[in-house]
């Protein structure tokens, strides 16, 4: 496999340039619209202009979980000026069981999640516990219990006590009240309580990421009743984005980084509506574009399955370098029939599967062909999927961006780019 030199994918970022908040009005930030190696800028609010009337809108209607709970440990020699003992911060990345994230969430009685832990070493032995106001005025505890640790993340148990009026409070509910919302950790300061709404796109409805999916947060309701107006169709899908995100690439060659896996739901009406409109795909940011395109791969498995009935299926999910080390034949529109085939023979009508998919210079698109997203950090896998997905012409892109005043990161301005790459068979 070619060495990709993560070096080549640097540039500066002035501290400036990150955006710290978001605009007061959502639909007013800039948008760079690339096309054919064109650049021009406009507002967000006149995307509908650069989307032809037969456009496919697929956006992520994930909604970021309030994942980061602050615990202390009961200090053994309480003072009149020092009442708590170590501070314990609880970062709740992914849940494992029960493994599904609206089982887990919904749980009444105990959950258990994968874990980052700030100040582990304070952390040895036994039950932390965290007084829980509930909007009602009731008061209930909420306890963890440190399990095994596996590279940087621990497996914590939860449970609560329930009250005589709530015998069915769930998870989500005790971090609606509890828990605080992770902001980027580049944003350098602490979560307010704005970013309780800005840091959610006005169509999140399914809870369980730990950071937003950006390139949705430039979206309001008059954007999108103007995309409908134009005759614009919008599909979703579900992408739970982690932690792994935010984590930089730390190796020379960016085929040694590993990727970070995420749970991907796409309901079966949002495939067949892309078997309908191949060709006029776009994806709303980087985490659609990954599920989208893990559908090639997901049903590049189902078709072999399908069409040999001695095998049997396969757990569905997609390899960091699956796009690169297989030899991929069948075109689109039959990977994604596989899939609703798939679907419809086992009576389900939601695909659930996993992606470790890795989207770099040399990618083949197979379903999305253009892209509203962000500005991204330096030395990331998200900026080699944005250099794949314009023919390595990243460079011109964020040039012109930081010459005329674009604000990059999470609360930054957009961008729309069309695909450079030949297109693949659909």
């Amino acid at each position: 496999m070619e060495e990709i030199l993560i070096e080549d994918y640097n540039y500066p970022l002035p501290d400036e340039r990150i955006a710290k908040y978001p605009l007061a009005e959502r639909d007013q930030s800039k948008l760079l619209v690339y096309h054919d190696g064109n650049i021009k800028e406009d507002c967000f609010f006149h995307i509908g202009d650069y989307l032809p009337a037969d456009s496919l809108l697929i956006y992520n209607n994930t909604r970021v979980i309030q994942a980061r709970l602050i615990f202390h440990k009961t200090t053994a020699t309480p003072s009149p000026h020092n009442t708590l003992g170590a501070r314990i911060e609880v970062f709740c990345l992914e849940p494992l069981i029960p493994h599904d994230y609206q089982l887990s969430l919904g749980s009444t009685e105990g959950c258990t999640w994968k874990c980052m832990i700030g100040n582990a070493k304070k952390w040895k032995t036994g039950a932390l516990s965290l007084p829980v106001q509930l909007p009602s005025g009731e008061e209930i505890v909420l306890f963890a219990e440190k399990g095994e640790q596996t590279g940087n993340t621990f497996a914590v148990k939860f449970y609560w006590n329930l009250t005589a009026q709530r015998s069915d409070l769930s998870f989500a509910e005790i971090l609606d009240a509890v828990g605080e919302l992770p902001i980027p950790p580049y944003l350098n300061r602490k979560t307010e309580e704005s970013d309780k709404t800005t840091y959610q796109t006005v169509y999140s409805r399914i809870k369980g990421s730990v950071a937003a999916p950006t390139a949705g947060l430039h979206f309001t309701d008059s954007v999108l009743n103007s995309l409908r107006q134009k005759g614009i169709r919008t599909a979703e899908v579900t992408l739970h984005v982690g932690a792994g995100t935010f984590q930089p690439v730390k190796v020379a060659d960016a085929n040694q980084h590993t990727m970070h896996t995420e749970i991907i739901a796409v309901p079966k009406p949002t495939i067949q509506t892309i078997i309908e409109n191949l060709g006029h795909v776009v994806a709303v940011g980087t985490t659609s574009m990954r599920t989208l395109e893990s559908l090639y791969f997901l049903g590049a498995q189902l078709y072999t399955t399908l069409h040999n009935p001695t095998q049997p299926y396969t757990t569905l999910s997609v390899a960091q370098f699956d796009p690169y080390e297989k030899e991929h034949t069948l075109s689109t529109r039959e990977t994604l029939q596989a899939v609703v085939d798939y679907l419809e023979q086992t009576g389900q009508e939601t695909l659930h599967a996993e992606t470790q998919i890795m989207i770099k210079p040399g990618y083949q698109f197979r379903v999305v062909d253009q892209l509203i997203t962000n500005f991204h950090q330096p030395k990331s896998t998200l900026l080699l999927l944005v250099s794949a997905f314009v023919g390595g012409d990243w460079h011109a892109i964020y040039n012109y961006a930081l010459s005329h005043d674009f604000r990059f990161l999470s609360y930054g301005d957009s961008s729309i780019l069309f695909r450079r790459n030949p297109a693949f068979t659909l």
